[in-house]
């Protein structure tokens, strides 16, 4: 079997080293049908960063001052992909000025010169449809100044690549790289002179991956919500340019955006991020806000569970905690053992977070990242509630096996605010237990209570636990439940160890209390976010304790010092940092 897979990753990149040199025959279109207008956004500060000359791709800062990007011996595959992606054109269209564009010219040109003739990793659909799309939408950026030699050449070098993704789209893995593929073919389609006839086969394959991918409530099956919204933005986008040119968006891809915007609204914190959880981050800035008004889609009041994930909302204050079953199969190889954990941010400012994806920091953090203890929530003996299956033959792909089962969800109005409870039966197997858990947000967002139980649910699940506490030496099964804090929260212990105090730089002061059941304790964590050099250090608070029966309840408070004003003017300024 492993013989196997590995033959079809080799046939796969033969096939697509075979149509990239094949492309070569393709000439040049003669132009763009109309100016095209950038739609992707970019951030200032890394353009800034990539003028110097620091490379700062997939984790790794490479500095190259004066050495061409594609001289540049990449350290990872990650580092590869970031490079022939191209999404870092964004950041330097973001600057703009004369020698941002100059660097952008010559590495746009180089990728020509070293790769145009179909060498190199780049010639994978996902990676050529990201790329096309940064090319025609900072085209004009790029074609200032050039003369019609290397005009031409771009223009031949987006034909061949568009002839390619013609080709190869569908080699690429369903999900969100098929929707780069498919986004990418179809702009270049209606953008370029002469390609049309390749956009509305695109679209239709467009609309079927619509239909089989984004289901009723408007989630995907990786559950992960930067993915959504990178996939959510690419529709956007193609929506968009079919209205440039005064024609309709298909219906299956127009009903895909209606389902999926109010499930990506759910999914926002208060300071406009997305919640972290299953391999994604909080979302390019103003990427979102961009998306969703492209659609045109109006805000509603939406009830019940979004691709899993229930929001707590009151007066700035949000909290979205993981309500469903894992991803499985092929979509769980970035998922999360995160079941029941739970974020929080107040106003601007995030409090109650998760470690996050560490993908980029190397296989180890990754692992670490996807284990139930780098989140906010129970943990049983060290155990995670679920568990690493061994890699896919011929890949470093771990799916997630042996997780919860049944997660049972209910929302009810409480006397002071919103109570949401759930609970997951994935450490019943080895334990016997069942872990419950209950929030309670007041309406005026300034106190969250929330409770967790430990139980066993049946008579099996009591001989279960039995069998585990005599295999403790009848000490009990050990408990630890995590409250990872971001690293700007500025934490101590209070009351003589009886709670903590958590500063914001809003000025806001947060109180976390217990009940005494288990010891509280202040710890090292760490926060994981792709695009810095190593993992930021910060501090987690940890309630311990051991389970001696077949019931043990555990509660807890996060409120606002009583002195922290109802309404705090946030005037810190973040300043970006390159660490």
């Amino acid at each position: 079997m492993s013989n196997s897979d590995t033959m079809t990753n080799r046939w796969t990149r033969f096939q697509n080293r075979l149509y990239a040199r094949l492309s070569q025959r393709r000439k040049a279109v003669t132009g763009f049908v109309g100016e095209p207008e950038p739609r992707t956004v970019g951030s200032f500060a890394r353009g800034r960063q990539l003028v110097a000359g620091n490379l700062l791709f997939a984790g790794y800062l490479v500095e190259a001052q004066d050495t061409n990007l594609w001289d540049v011996v990449a350290p990872s595959k990650g580092f590869d992909d970031e490079r022939h992606g191209f999404a870092w054109l964004d950041d330097l269209a973001a600057v703009g000025d004369m020698r941002a564009r100059e660097k952008a010219q010559r590495w746009v040109w180089g990728w020509i010169e070293a790769h145009g003739r179909g060498h190199g990793p780049g010639w994978a659909p996902d990676l050529t449809g990201r790329r096309v799309i940064r090319w025609i939408n900072h085209a004009v950026f790029l074609l200032r100044g050039r003369n019609e030699t290397q005009q031409e050449l771009f223009f031949r070098a987006l034909a061949q690549q568009t002839w390619f993704l013609s080709k190869r789209w569908s080699a690429a893995t369903p999900g969100l790289p098929r929707f780069e593929s498919l986004a990418g073919l179809v702009q270049a389609g209606l953008a370029l002179e002469g390609l049309e006839q390749m956009a509305d086969p695109a679209l239709r394959a467009l609309a079927r991956e619509c239909e089989k991918q984004i289901d009723q409530k408007g989630g995907i099956s990786t559950r992960n919500p930067q993915e959504l919204l990178d996939v959510f933005t690419l529709l956007a986008w193609t929506s968009a340019a079919l209205s440039d040119l005064g024609r309709g968006t298909p219906g299956a891809q127009s009903n895909a955006i209606k389902r999926m915007a109010p499930t990506l609204r759910s999914l926002r914190h208060s300071d406009g991020g997305l919640a972290r959880f299953h391999g994604g981050g909080r979302g390019v800035e103003g990427r979102l806000d961009q998306a969703l008004a492209q659609s045109g889609v109006r805000p509603n009041h939406a009830t019940g569970l979004a691709m899993g994930f229930a929001r707590l909302y009151a007066a700035r204050t949000s909290v979205i905690v993981d309500a469903a079953t894992p991803p499985k199969g092929a979509a769980s190889f970035n998922a999360h053992a995160s079941t029941l954990a739970f974020e929080l941010t107040s106003g601007r400012r995030p409090l109650i977070v998760n470690c996050g994806a560490g993908g980029s920091f190397g296989s180890e953090w990754r692992r670490a990242g996807r284990a139930t203890p780098s989140h906010s929530t129970l943990c049983l003996d060290g155990y995670s509630s679920a568990r690493l299956a061994p890699p896919a033959p011929g890949t470093e792909n771990e799916a997630l096996v042996d997780a919860p089962q049944d997660v049972p969800v209910d929302f009810e109005e409480a006397f002071e605010g919103t109570r949401f409870m759930v609970g997951h039966d994935g450490y019943a197997k080895v334990f016997g237990l069942t872990h419950a858990r209950t929030f309670e947000l007041r309406f005026d967002g300034r106190e969250l209570t929330g409770e967790d139980i430990l139980l066993t649910a049946t008579d099996k699940s009591k001989r279960q636990f039995d069998k585990a506490l005599d295999a403790s030496g009848m000490k009990g099964i050990g408990f630890d439940i995590h409250f990872h804090l971001h690293p700007d929260v500025d934490a101590a212990i209070d009351l003589g160890g009886a709670a903590v105090s958590m500063a914001l730089k809003s000025g806001e002061i947060w109180v976390f209390r217990h009940d005494g059941v288990g010891k509280l304790s202040v710890e090292p964590s760490v926060y994981l976010e792709k695009g810095r050099l190593k993992p930021r250090a910060t501090k987690q608070i940890v309630l311990s304790g051991r389970a001696m029966e077949y019931a043990t309840r555990i509660r807890w408070t996060l409120s606002k010092a009583q002195d922290t004003a109802y309404a705090v003017r946030d005037l810190h300024r973040d300043e970006p940092e390159f660490d």
